[in-house]
């Protein structure tokens, strides 16, 4: 997600695929990451639900 030609965004399935892992496991990963406010989950929802990191000003210290 951090090199040039990434879109900026992951939804469940690609994430699956980059980790080698089911989609179940993808899922659940995915909330995990968003509990810990590191994935961002974009507008939108069903099969098009995707997830990104947080622009430094969405960043809580």
């Amino acid at each position: 997600m951090l090199e040039d030609n990434h879109k900026g965004y992951v939804n469940t399935s690609e994430y699956a695929r980059f980790t080698k892992c089911s989609n179940d496991t993808a899922l659940r990963d995915i909330q995990d990451l968003k509990e810990r406010k590191i994935f961002i989950q974009n507008h939108g929802g069903g099969r098009s639900t995707s997830y990104r990191l947080p622009k430094v000003s969405e960043l809580q210290f």
